[in-house]
């Protein structure tokens, strides 16, 4: 008696191209301006779908919604995801429970987040407990500043007790979490790296949280000496002492009032202010040196 013909099972490489297809599938097809992703989220807080968890909070926190509703997703908390293919809802996985679908070529399990752009070269960093993208290779976890800097500051950086753990001083968007780039000041604040270039743009070249400098200045206070040197002071103001500190090395010296700006005796720097003596409207030139 003839057996019959048995079904055929895939072979490896079979499954390996099947595998494959289904990590192509769509990617880069899906998500929102945030996340191209295969996926969509079932907010913990609120039971709405969103593409990701920065739509849901532009939305709960716009002017059209009410102070007191206005709320941040809690990221952690998220069990719930809907498969953008099939539009299964399931709980938090990379590969969708009834089509197969790669939901994120990467996913990260702690942080429930999916992404299909790999080129950011994410990573999870389990001390700062969130993904941060530029390769875990490249960066290092300060425990003082509380969170990841690249391994170039290292050795260089001025510790800051939790550096990221507060608002940008310029758009006041929480640093720790953020998509810009942030950037370090030789003082250990951190900034958005846009934010510094529009203080640029407008001739600021001091930190805005401690006013010490954060680039070489010496060439603005070249032009500051010849300037000071250049405009005399009327002789009721000839022998007029003034208090200054200065931002930059914090020492404080009396020194000669003049209209134009005060220089520290102990490291040349013009960024300083006037403490005690003198007319209160004396101003720096400091902006219009550096134009």
């Amino acid at each position: 008696m003839e057996s019959g013909l048995e079904p055929q099972r895939p072979t490896n490489e079979n499954t390996q191209k099947e595998d494959h297809s289904l990590m192509d599938l769509g990617s880069g097809n899906f998500g929102c301006s945030h996340y191209r992703r295969r996926c969509k989220i079932r907010a913990p807080c609120c039971d709405e779908i969103f593409d990701c968890r920065h739509c849901h909070n532009e939305s709960k926190n716009s002017m059209e919604v009410k102070p007191c509703d206005r709320h941040d997703i809690p990221r952690h908390d998220l069990k719930r995801v809907i498969c953008s293919l099939c539009q299964t809802e399931q709980d938090v996985q990379q590969h969708c429970i009834q089509c197969g679908v790669c939901m994120g070529n990467y996913f990260c399990s702690k942080c429930k987040f999916f992404d299909d752009d790999v080129s950011k070269n994410q990573f999870h960093c389990d001390e700062c407990g969130i993904c941060r993208v530029g390769g875990e290779e490249n960066f290092f976890h300060c425990n003082k500043c509380g969170c990841c800097y690249s391994t170039l500051l290292k050795d260089s950086h001025i510790c800051v007790e939790k550096a990221m753990h507060h608002n940008c001083p310029v758009c006041f968007e929480f640093l720790f979490d953020t998509m810009k780039g942030i950037t370090v000041f030789p003082c250990g604040h951190t900034i958005h790296l846009e934010c510094v270039k529009e203080m640029e743009r407008h001739f600021q070249y001091s930190c805005p949280v401690c006013s010490k400098s954060y680039c070489d200045m010496s060439r603005v206070w070249e032009k500051l000496d010849q300037e000071v040197a250049s405009i005399p002071m009327p002789e009721i103001y000839r022998n007029k002492m003034v208090w200054i500190l200065c931002n930059d090395c914090g020492e404080t010296s009396e020194v000669n009032f003049h209209i134009v700006a005060h220089k520290c005796l102990k490291c040349k720097s013009y960024n300083t202010r006037q403490t005690q003596g003198g007319p209160s409207s004396c101003s720096s030139r400091i902006a219009e040196m550096v134009r």
